[in-house]
């Protein structure tokens, strides 16, 4: 009997090597594969029945001949029927949970190359238009047209010219780069000799953060494998030492380098003098993930879905105190309300959502009153957030958000790479502010300038009492005018989007602040 168990780092690290091991000594020909996307219902097994594939999970490794006989009270039916996956558009995740993630023949069987095939079919110019018809944008968080970011390497003129993944996923509750490397390496692999093809590139990099084992092997693994198939286009693995800057496209292309992965100024863009000095495509997993889809079933197909100017399906990651967390693909426009509590469900704690963190560590924080906003890129920017990577952290209504203020802060303090003044000083200015208010707070919960009392002056001011006003409405003030230096001022996103979640948190969590802190427009 075939049974399917993912090797998804995930599901690994919730039991499921026990559980393949178990099926195979009871005879079972054990397939891995990637995640479907649910990890509560992890670790999943599949067994290949008269009707199908049939879902069961969680199961552990005593459970095989429940499951086997399919008796074991988590029998789930066909995983596409779930709820969580029936309401999806899968044209990027296809593939992942449902085929071994190495096997050339499997992906073939499932679609694969077609893609790849199509676009050697045409001239550069052509797929690089199929790109631009497609409306595909960036996925790695700045939304900028794929297209024409190719259009400009391809006109560029040079001999040489490099592809770069840029598979260094840090923000806090992403992980869909992650589950696409380990579920589905080919995706990535078609889609890069795709952009080579369009663009005129011999040589391609893929850069992974050290933090992903697996990925790191899965990739190289398959690199190896389809080496025949996307020649005379050469890849390889650069591993990431963990810096969160590194994701940032000119520090990872100083890391790919060997040297300090710092910001580089702009202009030159990365498109004219990249890599080496020449002329590069630097794209996220998920965009060039993307594009075998958008060449295989046309641009026509792609550009359908979605809403406004946000073509195409998101891969949707939900992270945090959330009941069902996961993956979910979904075309643009589906609001923040339906992800959060229809296909969340809502907190995993029970208590009612109070907030949630659009766009990782840097992106802003909604209370339940936004969650009528269509999850769009322009929609979002209008409402003072963005969408990032498309990863939404739920909290529940124990959080201080002048805590998570504070967080913003130190994140960036500790990530900085130094290059720039207003993230570098910044960063540690904003918590040294942070620490004020909720001092203050904390000494007078009713706010106030009378809050600033013993505590201050004998915690954080005994050196200069008498210099600053070290009240709730100075210091929130002050805090505003750094968060406007830093975006303004910063030579990339990292110092640039840290006021993002300040200032959101400060606009409509103004209590959490120690005092009716004035609502104002929110960072743009």
């Amino acid at each position: 009997m075939k049974v399917y168990v993912s090797r998804d780092m995930a599901s690994v690290a919730l039991g499921a090597d026990d559980v393949a091991r178990a099926f195979a000594e009871a005879g079972c020909d054990v397939v891995r594969t990637g995640s479907r996307g649910l990890f509560s219902i992890e670790p999943l097994v599949e067994v290949e029945m008269d009707d199908g594939r049939i879902g069961f999970g969680p199961v552990g490794p005593q459970d095989v001949a429940a499951v086997l006989d399919g008796s074991h009270a988590s029998r789930l039916g066909r995983i596409e029927d779930l709820p969580f996956f029936a309401g999806q558009q899968r044209f990027t995740f296809a593939r992942c949970g449902v085929i071994d993630p190495l096997s050339l023949s499997d992906y073939a069987a499932h679609g694969g190359w077609q893609g790849l095939e199509k676009a050697r079919a045409l001239a550069p110019q052509a797929v690089v238009d199929a790109v631009k018809a497609s409306g595909l944008r960036g996925r790695g968080g700045a939304g900028f047209p794929t297209g024409i970011k190719w259009q400009t390497v391809l006109d560029a003129p040079s001999p040489t010219k490099f592809i770069v993944c840029n598979a260094d996923e840090g923000d806090s509750g992403t992980f869909a780069d992650r589950m696409l490397m380990e579920g589905d390496p080919y995706c990535l692999i078609e889609g890069m000799a795709c952009a080579a093809h369009a663009v005129g590139a011999s040589h391609g990099y893929i850069y992974i953060r050290s933090e992903y084992p697996f990925c790191i092997a899965t990739m190289r693994a398959a690199i190896e494998a389809s080496a025949h198939l996307v020649a005379p286009f050469e890849l390889e693995v650069r591993e990431g030492a963990g810096a969160y800057v590194c994701g940032e496209e000119t520090a990872l292309l100083d890391s790919i380098e060997g040297q300090r992965g710092q910001v580089r100024a702009k202009p030159p863009l990365p498109a004219l003098q990249g890599l080496f000095g020449q002329p590069t495509v630097i794209n996220n997993v998920l965009s060039l993930a993307a594009v075998p889809f958008i060449l295989s079933e046309g641009p026509e197909a792609y550009a359908a879905v979605g809403f406004g100017r946000s073509r195409g399906t998101m891969p949707v990651q939900l992270a945090g105190n959330v009941k069902h967390g996961g993956l979910y693909e979904i075309g643009f426009g589906i609001t923040l309300g339906e992800l959060v509590n229809v296909i969340g469900g809502g907190t995993a704690s029970g208590r009612p959502v109070r907030a949630v963190q659009v766009g990782g560590p840097l992106g802003a924080y909604f209370p339940p009153s936004m969650f009528h906003l269509p999850f769009d890129y322009e929609a979002f920017t209008q409402a003072g957030g963005l969408i990032g990577h498309a990863g939404i952290t739920l909290f529940d209504d124990s959080v201080d958000m002048a805590h998570m203020a504070r967080f913003a802060m130190e994140f960036c303090a500790a990530e900085s790479c130094g290059k720039c003044t207003p993230c570098r000083i910044g960063s540690t200015r904003g918590v040294e502010i942070m620490d004020r208010i909720i001092g203050a707070r904390e000494a007078a919960p009713t706010g106030g300038s009378e809050a600033v009392g013993g505590y201050l002056g004998k915690a954080l001011y005994s050196r200069s009492p008498d210099r600053i006003d070290v009240s709730i409405e100075a210091q929130t003030m002050l805090l505003r005018d750094l968060a406007d230096t830093m975006k303004y001022g910063s030579l990339c996103a990292l110092g640039g989007f840290t006021p993002y979640p300040v200032l959101s948190a400060l606009d409509y969590f103004p209590e959490d602040f120690g005092a009716p802190a004035p609502i104002k427009e929110a960072a743009e």
